[in-house]
């Protein structure tokens, strides 16, 4: 499972999804999906996601094992 921090950092930075969505190239609804733990992200857009906070990926996103 995909765990993702992007509310957080969104939170910190004042950023609405709408405006999180624009920089990166994806619908709101894909933002909100992502942050529901709905959707996983491609590598690209987990890429783009972590540059616009100019944080790592790794700091967007972590790996759970799932047993």
């Amino acid at each position: 499972m995909i765990r993702n921090r992007i509310r957080e950092y969104r939170a910190r930075t004042s950023m609405k999804q709408e405006e999180l969505a624009a920089l990166v190239g994806v619908r709101r609804e894909t933002i909100g999906n992502l942050e529901k733990g709905r959707y996983n992200p491609s590598l690209v857009l987990a890429w783009n996601i972590a540059q616009v906070f100019g944080v790592t990926i790794e700091e967007v996103f972590t790996v759970e094992r799932e047993d």
